[in-house]
């Protein structure tokens, strides 16, 4: 019946509200103004946008346009080398998550000496305490999956040890979040799915964590109730405006989920597979190991009741076993063409499992409804197969 809750992010929400970017205070004077390696932004006219209202707004800005999907260690170290080298203030991150989550990043270690796996908690990280201010953000979502556009944390990639950790820290808030639903538009049907079902888990694995309570639950609920019935439709018509609304609507409501309960095993399990190999969207892994994942806990029924709740939350009014959740996550997975994902065509074999599995128990943090062992890991994994 406790819960902790501080979502200090001014968010502007709703379709053009980028165009109301340079109303607002710049938190500086010089932006870092930072994209992603692909060609999105630039072919759909969301950076020229952008670039304008900072203009606008009478602040001066350089590019940095390295991020990765999976961002790399030593490229968000090097966009805050860049950031230093040309006196950048603040932060304007536009992009998807992996942007989102980099701009922490780079704004942690512009005001903080030294490595940034000093500032992390998990495996080789030092743990240390963050002493001085990050740079302040202005986050510019441009999916509808991660939610990191009113969260504090980031998860980056360290290849050399194959290890996907977060760095969390109530000083990474973003300022000012723009979530604009026309952004989203050109987003294609696969990555629509990924991002969408990455939105979705976050809130279910929230509600069947051991840390929920009565506000979590609140945001969880509507992101599911969201995401269950707008979700196809964003996957089918790219320009349907309602649909995109909603499930940028919803995505902003599972960062709230993880600010104020948190994501469980699954992210951590996920986790492992993509730092392991690189090209997996972080999506795509969760779609492929969500049924076994939630199967473990109905199979030994724990929190039946909680299932049975989001089954209903699917729009199954009718629900009475836990298994009906299992059937509204398949259904919806076949709704959106993502039910026939293969760990195999993304390079994943079974003699990895046992070091994924060993990989992903060093970042659980002990929310699961209960315990994951090293097995119960890897037959996880082994469920998931294809």
């Amino acid at each position: 019946m406790q819960y902790n809750c501080w979502l200090p992010t001014k968010v502007l929400f709703g379709p053009g509200r980028l165009n109301d970017l340079h109303k607002e205070i710049m938190p500086g004077k010089k932006a870092l103004l930072l994209i992603s390696n692909g060609k999105s932004t630039k072919t759909n006219g969301s950076l020229e946008r952008t670039q304008n209202q900072l203009k606008l707004a009478g602040v001066d800005y350089v590019l940095f346009d390295k991020i990765q999907s999976n961002p790399l260690k030593k490229t968000v170290e090097n966009g805050a080398v860049f950031a230093k080298e040309n006196n950048c203030d603040f932060i304007v991150a536009l992009g998807g998550g992996s942007v989102l989550d980099s701009s922490k990043a780079i704004a942690l270690l512009v005001s903080n000496p030294g490595d940034l796996w000093d500032y992390v908690s998990s495996g080789t990280g030092k743990n240390k305490p963050i002493k001085n201010k990050p740079l302040p953000i202005i986050a510019i979502t441009t999916t509808a999956g991660t939610g990191s556009e009113v969260d504090c944390g980031g998860v980056i990639t360290k290849p050399e040890t194959r290890e996907k950790s977060a760095i969390v820290h109530p000083f990474l808030f973003p300022q000012i979040a723009i979530v604009d639903p026309e952004l989203m538009k050109t987003v294609p049907p696969k990555f629509t799915a990924f991002q969408g079902f990455d939105a979705l888990l976050q809130a279910t694995e929230g509600y069947i964590a051991k840390n929920h309570n009565l506000i979590s639950e609140m945001f969880q609920r509507t992101v599911i109730e969201n995401i269950s019935k707008y979700l196809a439709r964003a996957v089918k018509d790219g320009n349907d405006l309602e649909a995109r609304t909603r499930m940028a609507f919803a995505n902003v409501m599972s960062g709230y989920s993880m600010m104020t309960s948190s994501c469980t095993g699954e992210h951590s399990l996920e986790h492992a597979l993509s730092a392991f190999h690189e090209e997996l969207p972080h999506g795509a892994g969760l779609i492929m190991i969500s049924k076994a994942y939630y199967l473990y806990f109905i199979e030994k029924n724990i929190c039946h009741e909680r299932f049975i709740d989001m089954a209903k939350f699917f729009g199954n009014k009718n629900a009475d076993s836990a298994l009906d959740f299992i059937d509204e996550l398949e259904k919806l997975k076949f709704d959106c063409g993502v039910d026939n994902l293969k760990m195999s065509d993304y390079g994943i074999t079974p003699e990895e499992f046992d070091d994924l599995a060993k990989n992903a128990c060093q970042t659980m943090d002990g929310v699961d409804p209960c315990d994951l062992s090293h097995e119960d890991c890897v037959n996880i994994y082994r469920q998931s197969y294809k």
